[in-house]
């Protein structure tokens, strides 16, 4: 029956009924389901095929029998097909999360293939109680060797919880030259921190702190992770990479600030010079109308001396003329 079902799916294509019958089933993990298919007696030369569609992977063939009654069943460790009167059913037993998927009857004569009816089954794991899981940042700034304190605060509803035992809390930290999370604290008995609220149908919350002193190689996001029921959720994570780009803008104003101070050393000593050579040239100036009047003043009084001179030579002549 395999083969010829698995050739009917290489020579052509099935086609639905448009009675086809289509509906969803929700089962909890390690329940028992049962799948019906009508199974008509008097169709001759008619077989019937359960196969199941999972994403990913290829059609899986369950098991087959003909219209007419039979005694044939296929069964395997959990799932089992057989004929029940007037039925083809689908049976499994203890269900599993990979039994997720669609299943469907197909009714085959000859070479035409009927889907009958189809099946999206849905395997319900354990549900976790927890509603959020929320991590509060550092109200300052953090600088290498000061103490930080993370906070993670883990609200949940007991009332939903369908597994056994408490959450468990865990730290991780990305670094910015790390591919994956490493864990750096589990934390102990969770029930230790939790608060239950007063009012109704209000969700408990129960609030965990990280504490450590942070060096220059503790940068990086830390996450806040809780497992309950065989799930993990993360929190939206802390980053503590600040201090990091503090140290550089503090690098960059340094530098900036060393620039500005020797500049103004620059421009002091360039409005030194230029004071200093004004105050030269004044000088020069100063010194040559000095010096000229000086030359003038002595050119004066020579002039007066030659004509004191040239005069009083003068006066002798006139007197030696007298006598």
């Amino acid at each position: 029956m395999l083969i010829i079902f698995l050739l009917l799916l290489m020579l052509r294509v099935g086609r639905c009924t448009d009675s086809l019958i289509f509906e969803t089933k929700t089962v909890g993990v390690g329940d028992n389901v049962t799948l019906t298919c009508t199974r008509q007696t008097s169709e001759l030369s008619t077989s019937l095929f359960w196969i199941r569609l999972i994403s990913g992977d290829l059609p899986e063939f369950l098991g087959g029998t003909f219209s007419f009654d039979y005694d044939g069943v296929n069964k395997t460790p959990r799932i089992t097909a057989k004929q029940e009167p007037g039925t083809f059913l689908l049976h499994i037993s203890q269900t599993k999360l990979s039994d997720t998927g669609v299943y469907y009857c197909v009714k085959v004569k000859q070479l035409d293939m009927t889907f009958l009816n189809g099946t999206f089954l849905r395997i319900k794991g354990p549900e976790p109680d927890v509603t959020a899981v929320v991590q509060v940042p550092p109200s300052d700034s953090v600088r290498p060797g000061d103490p930080v304190t993370l906070q993670c605060s883990v609200l949940s509803d007991s009332e939903k919880k369908t597994c056994p035992g408490d959450h468990s809390v865990f730290w991780f930290r990305a670094g910015s030259d790390e591919s994956h999370p490493s864990l750096i604290y589990t934390h102990g008995n969770s029930g230790d921190e939790c608060e239950k609220s007063p009012e109704a149908h209000s969700p408990q919350k129960c609030v965990y702190n990280f504490s450590k002193n942070i060096s220059s190689s503790d940068a990086g996001t830390y996450y806040c992770a809780v497992a309950s029921c065989g799930e993990i959720l993360f929190g939206n994570g802390t980053n503590l990479d600040t201090e990091v780009y503090s140290q550089k803008e503090n690098t960059i104003i340094y530098l900036v600030c060393a620039a500005l101070a020797i500049s103004l050393i620059v421009i002091a000593f360039l409005v030194y010079a230029i004071v200093k050579k004004s105050c030269d040239c004044c000088n020069a100036a100063v010194t040559l109308q000095t010096n000229a009047a000086t030359a003038s003043d002595g050119q004066q009084i020579q002039q007066e001396e030659s004509w004191q001179s040239r005069q009083t030579k003068r006066n002798s002549k006139g007197r030696d003329d007298l006598h």
